[in-house]
This record gives C-alpha cells, sequence and structure tokens, in this order.
C-alpha cells in the first residue's frame, strides 16, 4: 500500500468543542438536587420509570379480561400440577417410583443441578419456585397493549423480586449448604462469616476486592513492553515495543472502551491480543484512558473524540511516518472510532486503511439488556445524579451489570462465599472487571442521549464541529466481531454495521460474551466461530440467514484478523522508532492513568 499524507484540512483541524451551554434556571436546580439526594437512596433506579412501566402494565392487564382469564387458569392447572407432584413425592417417600418432575429446570439455570435437589423435600421447593417463576414470566409477558421497553422492565423486575426468593439462597432450604454444614460441623458458615466481614469492610473503605491485588497493572496484567508516547488531558498514548525484526509499515491503533481499563487487550501475557499482534509483526499503540474526576465534569463527546482517536492518530503518524494506519476499537471506543472514521471521510481525509470493531454499536435500536435502564425517565434521573457529584461512579454502573445478571454475580457468590464458605480466587478477567472507571457527567448525559435514546449516529443526526456525520462516508474495509452470548452488545446490534458502511464488510460470530468472547486466544478451549464477506455491492442478509450461510471454524478468530490485518498492509521493513526521536520520555507501559483509582 502506499503511504499517503494527511490532507491539510486535516492538519488544520478546528476545535471540536461545542458551545457552552446557558446556566439552568432556579426551579430546574431545585429538582436536580431533589432528585441527586432522592437516587443515593435508589441506586440511581428512577422511582417514576419503574412506576409508569408498572402503570402500564397494570393498567391494560386490568383492562384484558381474556388475559387474565388465561392467567387464572392457568395458576389453576399449576396448582393441579403441583398437588399431583407433591403426592407422587410422598409416595416416592414409601418406597415408589420417583415422581416426574411438573416442570423441567432450563439448561442455563444453575441453581438447582445438584442431586440434592431431587430429594424430598428440597424437590419440592424446587418445583414450587419454578412454576411460580413460569407464571409470572406469562403473566408479565404478552398483555396487549404495553408497550416493548415497559413490558421487558416489568419482567425484568419480577425476575429480580422472585431471585431474591430463591431456595437456594438460604441456608435452611438449600440441600448442598446443609449437607457442607453438617460435614464441616458448621466450619463453612465460620468462614463464609469472614468473608462477608472482609467483603464489608473493603466496600466501606473503597478498597479493592479480595483476591484482585494479585494482579497489578505492569506485572502481572497489562505487562506487554512498551512506551507511554502521548498524554493529554484525557488519555495516554503507549506504544508497544516489537518483538520481531521487521514489522508491517501500516501500525494498528487501538480505541478501547473509556468505560472500563485497557488492559481488557493486554491480559496476562498468554491472553493479551496487544501481545498477540505484536508477535504477528505489527506496531501496536493503545488509548489508555484518564479515570476522570469531578472537575471533569464537563468533558463531552467531542473532548473525547479530539484527545482520543484524532490526537492518537496524528501522534501515530508523527512515529511511524505518513503511513495508512489500521484503527481498531473496542466496546464504546469502537463507537467512538465510528465517529471519527465518518467525519474523517467525509473531509477527504484517507489516514485511515482498515477499521476494526470489535463488540461494539453504531445503530442502537436493539441495544440488549442495558436498554431497560434507559429511557427518558431514566436518562433525566442519572443525568441528576450525575450532576450533583460531576461523574457516573463505578459502583453505580456495577450495580447496573450486576443486576442484569443477579443470578451469576450477586446470589450464587453468597451463596457461594457466604453459605458454603468457599471463596473462588479471582483471575485476570474478573480482576480487570472490577477495576472499573468513571464516566464524566457531559460525557456520559451525551452518549446516552445521542446513541441509546436518539441513534443519531446510525440516522446521521451526530454532528461534529458542526457538521451531521454518516458511516457510509467512511470508504475503508471493515472488520467486525460480534459475540454469541454479548447482553451488552448483542451481536444481531452488532451486525446492523451491514445496513450502514457501503464498503467491504468481513463479519465475525465468536463463542462467548462481551468481555471473554473477545478475550479468545488460540488455544482457548471450546472456542469457535462463524464468518463471512460481504463486497461491496452485494445484498443485504438478515443476521439469522448470514449466520446459516456462514462458515465454521474451529478456534480463536485471532489469527484470522492478524491475517486480514496482514493482507491490507505492505511487505514488513524494519520497525518505528519508540516514540518521537529526541521528545522527553513519558514513562514506560503501562503508564500513568491506568494505576489513577
Amino acid at each position: 500500500m502506499q503511504p499517503l499524507a494527511p490532507p491539510a484540512a486535516a492538519q488544520a483541524r478546528p476545535s471540536l468543542k461545542p458551545p457552552p451551554r446557558p446556566d439552568a434556571g432556579i426551579a430546574t436546580l431545585i429538582d436536580r438536587a431533589a432528585h441527586a439526594l432522592q437516587a443515593r437512596r435508589t441506586l440511581g433506579l428512577s422511582p417514576a420509570s419503574l412506576g409508569l412501566a408498572a402503570a402500564d402494565w397494570w393498567g391494560h392487564l386490568m383492562s384484558s379480561p381474556g388475559k387474565r382469564l388465561e392467567l387464572a387458569g392457568e395458576a389453576a392447572r399449576m396448582a393441579g400440577l403441583y398437588a399431583n407432584y407433591v403426592a407422587q413425592a410422598l409416595q416416592h417417600q414409601r418406597g415408589e417410583a420417583d415422581p416426574a418432575c411438573c416442570i423441567p429446570t432450563e439448561d442455563r439455570d444453575r441453581r438447582f443441578r445438584d442431586p440434592g435437589w431431587q430429594r424430598f423435600p428440597f424437590n419440592l421447593l424446587q418445583q414450587a419456585f419454578l412454576l411460580q417463576q413460569a407464571w409470572w414470566r406469562q403473566a408479565t409477558t404478552g398483555v396487549r397493549g404495553v408497550s416493548k421497553h415497559h413490558e421487558q422492565v416489568v419482567s425484568f423486575t419480577a425476575r429480580q423480586m422472585l431471585d431474591t426468593m430463591a431456595p437456594n439462597n438460604l441456608l435452611l432450604t438449600n440441600p448442598e449448604v446443609l449437607e457442607l454444614t453438617l460435614q464441616s460441623a458448621g466450619n463453612n458458615l465460620l468462614q463464609g462469616m469472614g468473608y462477608l466481614r472482609d467483603d464489608l469492610q473493603r466496600l466501606a473503605s473503597g478498597a479493592a476486592p479480595a483476591g484482585t491485588e494479585r494482579f497489578v497493572p505492569g506485572q502481572q496484567v497489562a505487562a506487554t513492553p512498551g512506551r507511554v508516547v502521548m498524554r493529554n488531558r484525557l488519555a495516554e498514548l503507549i506504544q508497544y515495543a516489537p518483538s520481531t525484526g521487521a514489522v508491517h509499515p501500516e501500525p494498528v491503533l487501538i480505541v478501547p472502551a473509556w468505560i472500563m481499563k485497557y488492559y481488557i487487550l493486554d491480559l496476562s501475557p498468554q491472553n493479551s491480543l496487544v501481545r498477540y499482534l505484536v508477535d504477528q509483526g505489527h506496531t501496536v499503540f493503545m488509548i489508555s484512558w484518564k479515570n476522570p474526576a469531578g472537575e471533569d465534569r464537563d468533558l463531552g463527546m467531542h473532548d473525547y473524540l479530539e484527545h482520543g482517536p484524532l490526537a492518537a492518530l496524528e501522534m501515530v503518524q508523527r512515529i511511524c511516518g505518513p503511513v495508512p494506519v489500521h484503527a481498531a476499537g473496542y466496546c464504546l471506543g469502537g463507537t467512538l472510532l465510528a465517529i471519527a472514521a465518518a467525519m474523517l471521510g467525509a473531509r477527504g481525509d484517507r489516514r485511515l486503511a482498515t477499521l476494526s470493531l470489535l463488540a461494539s454499536q453504531v445503530d442502537f435500536t436493539e441495544p440488549g439488556e442495558l436498554s431497560l435502564f434507559i429511557d427518558d425517565s431514566q436518562v433525566s434521573f442519572l443525568e441528576d445524579m450525575m450532576w450533583a457529584q460531576g461523574y457516573l461512579d463505578t459502583t453505580q454502573m456495577a450495580g447496573a451489570f450486576q443486576m442484569l445478571r443477579s443470578y451469576d454475580l450477586i446470589w450464587s457468590r453468597m451463596t457461594h462465599d457466604y453459605l458454603m464458605g468457599q471463596r473462588r480466587p479471582p483471575n485476570d478477567l474478573m480482576a480487570w472487571n472490577a477495576d472499573a472507571t468513571r464516566m464524566p457527567y457531559r460525557m456520559h448525559s451525551e452518549y446516552l442521549r445521542g446513541m441509546y435514546l436518539n441513534n443519531d449516529l446510525a440516522e446521521g443526526r451526530w454532528r461534529v464541529d458542526g457538521q451531521a456525520v454518516s458511516v457510509e462516508d467512511a470508504p475503508q474495509p471493515w472488520f467486525v466481531v460480534g459475540t454469541e452470548s454479548d447482553h451488552v452488545a448483542p451481536w444481531s446490534s452488532v451486525y446492523k454495521i451491514h445496513l450502514l458502511a457501503h464498503s467491504e464488510i468481513t463479519f465475525v460470530l465468536t463463542t462467548g460474551g462481551h468481555n471473554a468472547g473477545i478475550v479468545s486466544e488460540p488455544g482457548h478451549a471450546g472456542r469457535h466461530y462463524h464468518w463471512g464477506r460481504r463486497e461491496p455491492g452485494r445484498p443485504y442478509l438478515d443476521p439469522q440467514h448470514w449466520l446459516q450461510q456462514a462458515a465454521r471454524e474451529e478456534g480463536s478468530w485471532w489469527p484470522r484478523w492478524s491475517a486480514w490485518l496482514a493482507a491490507h498492509s505492505s511487505p514488513p521493513r524494519d520497525p518505528p522508532p519508540l516514540g518521537v526521536r529526541g521528545a522527553a520520555s513519558l514513562g514506560d507501559a503501562p503508564g500513568e492513568y491506568v494505576l489513577q483509582r
């Protein structure tokens, strides 16, 4: 590929800061202060949002006699099934045949897998719970007239309430815990109390979760050798040292999400995507975002764009020369990269060679389970909470994610740690997940409203420097990765890039979730992926038809991406210098920002 110099328009790029907003009136200030105070008691959830959803569901249910008759009939049917099951279970106690379950356990539900749940009387408890769960699922869905969003919120709330009452959460109704308690003479409960006391002390002091101190950035994780080559108010840029004698001239610039620390892509040496790319002969640069504080409250999406990918792109070309750059974005970083690519494409700036999105959304019409917490009422409530403190705190973000997977992240941990007294040691991915960052008030408000509520980028309303930008203006080939069990960016939503980009798209669907699917190193057991390429001008395929036609490959998708980058690069040559020659040293990787708390 021939080197491309940045056009004069790019070199003389004007400031991207939007005009300042006028101050709010006294009435608005009073309301916002009241909402912020209320948010402390509701963990950031808007009571009005929940109330609107409940009123929508209840009002339509009360005006639907047919649905109520159906639910009453279903309750009677389930009661009959349960009574029959109880009778069979009592007969089984007298030596007769095992009772047939009146409702099976779902394959993904791990709560009742222990054989003890098939013994009397615990089998009665788990069957009663599963029947109740099934009835409430039917009661909160399919009510004619209820909005889809409100139906999802009500169904989710009912599921959360039921999860708190599940029999596996209590000592006296959990056969596995009872058996362990008898075997250990109660030592498991003493051990669990110690774990609970330690966790409460850590929570009160703001200390990291137990065991995560074994994963220190720059030592056990984020340990790929490199140097910080740029630092500004929002970001550091890390350049990684080459591990091969020759490298492809076109460097790889990675834009991670700013909701967490960057080293999800540079975990332990054996599962570091950065180290893998470096070992394949690529020069890799990584943005490391600052952990913002109250004084950064007015930093917006424009600031993240200007101080993040655009500033990094200029520094990368200062170091590597006027060669095109492979740009990759993960999660929110991919959305920001798409904005940058659309802006540069509209200006005729051809400094980007290719674009790669890893579990990133550009169209937000199907944003996944996070949409449960996003409507006008909830966003306004969050804005007022952030307005009071200047940022969205890490604990407030973590609470929403834990609620989405309450069994995996809350109840199973409480049972395992506090009742069974068996704390699982964290791995590198778990330690990273606990190392969250804050988000500035203005940026997060703009992101939630512009993307989740209004879908401005996909619909051509997102503005940069006063001009609307469109992803279709980015002419580069795309490599896009979705993950099968992603609850943050569902792969069908990530796939919508096919409706927006007009250039070549290579799409990969890999096993795993939002994080584990991306951290999918070669040799990782049980991994496979589907992939396909859409040439420009080819007809659109919906996600399910694409999946039926896509090729299936065993193993990690990393080698395919590396080969794709190499195919869009020039032949290898001597590596570029580490940093700008003669510039003052900013320190070695992983830098300062990743260590901020």
